[in-house]
């Protein structure tokens, strides 16, 4: 059996403000059309699919659109941690990492009630300092979605890993469960354009479409019990042609045998069952 997470990074204005530190209007427009054109689209889509997925929201983004974030959840998805306003772990002491998560999530509670409990993280910068698993496992949290050991297999996240010009030594297992994500499963590569040379995105969704279809099409076919897991953005995947094309690629992954939906929280849970039985020697 094959599972499908779609993902949702709303990342909206706060992208611009701590990723990219620029706020003038144009870019920070972006992230409200992200807001106020792309989440209702993508709800829409969703709704009618019959479909549930995971969003991944910054705080920033919650208490600056609480009506779209509030509709995310009213509609049954899945709400989790993606940083207070879009900073990368990578580079902060272990103590302003646990103020900024535990800020994150007093903003979110805010928004969406104090009985919120998120199963989930996502680094905004897909990428952990030497405390993140920690921190997240101290606060309850059952997966991160942030690493890519794996393409279509969850597995267990480590700390303490060593790496140095002697060798790289991996650190023990923890019991968070790691939902491996990709740069080819992403939507930002394809059609992000940023007037820089790394990102002048643009990409046709036909093409698109077929990249993602294909790296689907290996996993059902020859992963068993693969999760197949695709990060979007509102402010990019939210323009028509491609909504258009990830509505045409659901119905493909629909059509074909054994193949379910479930939100990362679910999937998690899971892996995390199959993960803790002995193995057969």
């Amino acid at each position: 059996m094959t599972t499908v997470c779609l993902t949702f990074d709303f990342d909206a204005v706060s992208l611009w403000l701590s990723s990219f530190r620029t706020t003038s209007a144009t870019p920070v427009s972006r992230g409200e059309f992200g807001a106020r054109v792309a989440v209702p689209r993508l709800l829409k889509l969703l709704d009618g699919a019959g479909v549930k997925a995971t969003f991944f929201v910054p705080s920033h983004t919650a208490v600056s659109y609480p009506a779209e974030t509030m509709a995310i959840r009213d509609a049954g998805h899945e709400i989790a941690l993606h940083g207070y306003v879009h900073e990368t772990p990578v580079g902060l002491g272990r103590e302003q990492e646990a103020k900024n998560l535990d800020a994150s999530l007093a903003r979110l509670c805010k928004v969406l009630g104090s009985d919120f409990v998120p199963l989930g993280y996502r680094s905004p910068a897909w990428d952990l300092s030497p405390d993140t698993v920690e921190l997240l496992i101290e606060r309850g949290l059952i997966y991160d979605s942030s690493m890519m050991a794996d393409d279509f297999r969850p597995y267990r996240a480590r700390s303490g890993d060593e790496l140095d010009d002697d060798g790289f030594r991996p650190g023990p297992e923890t019991r968070l469960i790691e939902m491996p994500v990709a740069w080819e499963l992403d939507d930002f590569p394809y059609f992000a354009f940023l007037n820089k040379p790394l990102y002048q995105g643009l990409r046709d969704p036909a093409e698109v479409g077929a990249i993602w279809r294909g790296e689907f099409d290996y996993c059902n076919e020859e992963v068993e019990d693969g999760v197949f897991t695709l990060t979007m953005h509102p402010q990019f995947i939210g323009r028509g042609p491609r909504i258009r094309m990830l509505a045409t690629l659901i119905d493909h992954m629909r059509d074909c045998e054994g193949v379910r939906f479930l939100t990362l929280g679910e999937a998690a849970r899971e892996a995390d069952a199959s993960l803790s039985k002995p193995r057969e020697n």
